[in-house]
């Protein structure tokens, strides 16, 4: 039993979710600063048993990322970083400043190891958290997930987003569009087919400007997260639409609305209240939806999976449904600091058990497609493939 799991996690755990969460998140930025100690932990952490991965048009040191909702700030993206985190996507960020949902608003289920939350984009707006980056910015690639602020009606979501775009552009290494939170109101609307294609149409001229503007080589790369909860159609839809406007990849998936399957009391979960779940109940969804999206795109559209991630067996199921990048936020609050370097180094040992050369070559295997060779030759061709 780790250090972090006899002693630090029972004591976390002693306190309210996120009276838990903002000391652990103050603990980390105030420990990992400049100096001897962070040193230490990144010669303990830091993993790259693959070498460099390209994902659409960036290199990542490894595959496993910490997923936007932990530093919703950018306060501690430096500190996070130094845990072996090959990316880290901060947010979800919002035009203006926004307290949420009222507390109690994040609760633990932990004989699921599960948490739901509704905490609503609590977020000190896009311009703080631009200031914030410059002062934190990570030692590895930086993704920004983006919001509709709760203040604006639907009918007026794309100037909202293009504003919070705009002032994240410089910063952010990739863009996540988060239209799949189930805790803002009409939110995941924005998900069905002719709302999605206009609001992912309008950011990407915008993306095509600022990158002329500031003479980048090429517009940052766009990917939109999704909701487990759609069916089939809903996610063919989302599929259609991305390969309409060269999206750069898509998120699998958001938290859960869905309470079934639980092994934790029904008076624990209705204490709970609404809000999305994350956790071990979602991964086998999160594993559907991925294979589905990596089907319907013959490969072609790079995934980053998360949800239900604890161990590297389950980054390593993720990865064979077809995802090219692991996420994590519910295993890190489980798992702790060490969670990147053990998932990395294990699934180093699984890919040499398995009979793989590289890790590019495991993606979706398990998610077999009616024409595979084309496919990579597609990939090949038009250099937005995985490797």
């Amino acid at each position: 039993m780790s250090f972090y799991s006899s002693l630090v996690r029972p004591l976390l755990f002693s306190l309210p979710a996120e009276t838990a969460h903002r000391f652990a998140l103050a603990s980390l930025s105030k420990a990992l600063e400049v100096g001897p100690v962070r040193h230490s932990v990144e010669r303990q952490y830091h993993s790259s048993p693959f070498g460099n991965l390209k994902r659409f048009g960036l290199t990542f040191s490894n595959p496993v990322g910490l997923a936007a909702g932990f530093d919703k700030n950018g306060d501690a993206a430096d500190a996070l970083s130094a845990l072996g985190f090959g990316f880290i996507e901060v947010g979800t960020v919002t035009s203006e400043a926004q307290p949420g949902n009222p507390s109690p608003r994040l609760f633990r289920l932990p004989r699921d190891r599960a948490l739901v939350n509704r905490l609503g984009f609590n977020n000190c707006g896009a311009k703080q958290l631009a200031k914030n980056l410059k002062q934190h910015r990570p030692d590895c690639v930086l993704g920004v997930n983006i919001g509709k602020a709760r203040s604006i009606p639907l009918e007026k979501a794309i100037p909202d987003y293009l504003m919070t775009f705009e002032i994240v552009y410089d910063l952010a290494d990739y863009i996540a569009i988060n239209v799949s939170s189930p805790n803002t109101p009409q939110l995941r609307e924005l998900q069905q087919a002719s709302m999605l294609h206009d609001l992912l149409t309008e950011l990407q001229t915008r993306n095509r400007e600022l990158a002329e503007k500031h003479s980048l080589s090429a517009p940052r790369p766009l990917l939109v997260k999704i909701a487990p909860d759609l069916n089939n159609d809903e996610i063919a839809s989302i599929v259609n639409v991305a390969k309409q406007t060269g999206i750069s990849g898509i998120i699998a998936t958001n938290t859960t609305t869905s309470r079934d399957n639980l092994q934790s009391s029904p008076v624990r979960v209705a204490a709970a209240g609404e809000g999305g779940l994350s956790g071990g109940p979602l991964r086998a969804r999160s594993n559907e939806v991925i294979r589905t999206i990596y089907r319907l795109t013959n490969g072609f559209l790079p995934i980053i999976g998360v949800g239900g991630v604890f161990t590297a067996e389950d980054a390593w199921e993720k990865i064979c449904a077809g995802a090219s990048l692991i996420e994590l936020y519910t295993g890190f609050i489980y798992e702790g600091p060490g969670i990147a370097r053990r998932i990395n180094e294990g699934l180093r040992r699984i890919l040499s058990r398995e009979g793989f050369v590289s890790l590019d070559e495991a993606v979706g295997s398990r998610a077999p497609l009616q024409n595979r060779e084309s496919s990579e030759r597609d990939k090949n061709s038009s250099g937005r493939g995985n490797k």
